[in-house]
């Protein structure tokens, strides 16, 4: 019983299972131009209702808001 409380524990939260791939990978773009280079700092799952669920690596301060990439066959890389 603990366990099918767990599942809806984490369904509340909004939380993806650690079992599915993600969907997306979320980057922030350092620099501009030519010379821009792109940092991950997490990853995201599209759910069934639209939205979208992002875990961030550590924690992370963006000021620039960051962008989410669809992540490669096979899940994020």
């Amino acid at each position: 019983m603990s366990n099918n409380n767990n599942n809806r524990s984490r369904a509340a939260q909004g939380t993806a299972s650690s079992t599915t791939p993600p969907t997306h990978i979320a980057k922030v773009r350092n620099g501009t131009g030519d010379r821009a280079t792109y940092e991950r700092i997490g990853v995201a799952w599209a759910k069934e209702d639209g939205s979208v669920y992002v875990r961030l690596y550590g924690t992370q301060i963006v000021a620039s808001g960051f962008a989410l990439y669809p992540a490669e066959d096979g899940g994020a890389q």
